[in-house]
């Protein structure tokens, strides 16, 4: 081979090696090396071709999707390999679900506050509060039902001493809680809602609930957008609003590489999905009940029910992830089927 060949070959190979990083680690593991050739191949043979660059990106994000559990498994696919896209479609609904709750909780919390302050003037505002309270409380017990079957089997694999891939996402999950439970609780105390003027329902959410979603979502807020009006906020709780993201992402991303990583039976498998049906049935709910405020909401008295652009932001986001929570049932529910 001259030295020509050889360069033309080396550059080949570079580009080749920066395509194939719009793969999956887990694709590139198994055929990296012979697509890597094929490719490099192809581009001695055509040097410059953009068809080829977008059949590879479009490639890697359809490999990407199917990683993520939000795309049907191959018809010929092993059943272990199936039971594994199931619990990679559940990992990715819990993530839509995190991403749902951290917004819509938001949404939320600006609700209770001024429930707790004023009956609302419109009735988009009370079947907004109502309807979204509601659809909370549903979440929480989804939430545990969700956790038992998962708790129960890594709780068992690391009390027989076979913790492989569990020891640090738990070590992980259990600090993230940590964190935002104490910052919750304790931010909480600085909530709103607290003195406000008795009503007649005023009791619709329990404040203590509602002081912790408040706390718990104080980063999702338009004062990031006003540097000079955010500076006024303390320290600690601008510490706090930096922090509480970070310490979410921990738990969350604990929680789902547990699910990944932990193998169901199949009866807990099928309960699992049969909860994500459920959990997408409730955020279309939350999703209809925030609408109602966005659509007929008023200011309220003294501005308590103004809904602004960041709320009109949050339930975009919130729709995105539901539609993405749904694509990952049917593509949990699919792959679990075909590994029976």
């Amino acid at each position: 081979m001259s030295g020509r060949e050889s360069g033309e070959r080396a550059n080949g190979a570079q580009r080749a090696e920066r395509l194939l990083r719009w793969y999956p680690k887990t694709w590139r593991s198994r055929y990296g090396e012979e697509f890597t050739e094929l490719l490099i191949s192809d581009i001695g043979e055509r040097p410059r071709s953009w068809w080829r660059t977008a059949d590879v990106i479009r490639g890697g994000i359809v490999a990407r999707l199917a990683d993520a559990g939000l795309c049907g498994c191959a018809p010929g696919a092993a059943p272990q390999a199936r039971a594994s896209q199931a619990r990679a479609s559940l990992a990715s609904l819990a993530c839509c679900a995190a991403v749902f709750l951290g917004f819509g909780g938001a949404m939320w919390s600006q609700l209770t506050i001024g429930w707790q302050w004023s009956e609302p003037d419109t009735a988009g505002v009370a079947v907004a509060t109502f309807v979204t309270s509601g659809a909370m409380l549903a979440f929480a017990v989804l939430a545990v039902l969700a956790a038992l079957p998962v708790t129960w089997s890594v709780a068992s694999r690391l009390a027989r001493g076979r913790p492989p891939g569990l020891l640090g996402p738990s070590v992980l999950f259990l600090a993230g809680l940590a964190i935002v439970v104490a910052g919750g609780r304790h931010f909480g105390n600085g909530w709103p809602g607290t003195g406000g003027h008795p009503w007649a329902r005023q009791g619709l959410v329990p404040g203590g609930v509602a002081a912790f979603s408040w706390a718990s979502t104080l980063s999702v807020s338009s004062y990031w957008a006003h540097p000079g009006a955010l500076a006024g906020f303390p320290v600690a709780e601008l510490a706090w609003m930096a922090l509480s993201p970070l310490a979410m992402a921990g738990l969350t991303g604990g929680a789902l590489a547990l699910v990944r990583r932990t193998e169901l039976p199949p009866r807990a498998l099928d309960f699992e999905i049969r909860l994500g049906t459920a959990a997408c049935a409730a955020m279309a709910v939350f999703l209809g009940g925030c609408c109602a405020w966005l659509v007929d909401g008023g200011p309220g008295p003294r501005n308590l029910f103004h809904a602004g652009a960041i709320d009109a932001a949050c339930a975009v986001v919130m729709t995105i992830a539901f539609v993405a929570a749904r694509q990952a049932v049917r593509t949990a529910r699919l792959a679990a089927a075909r590994a029976r």
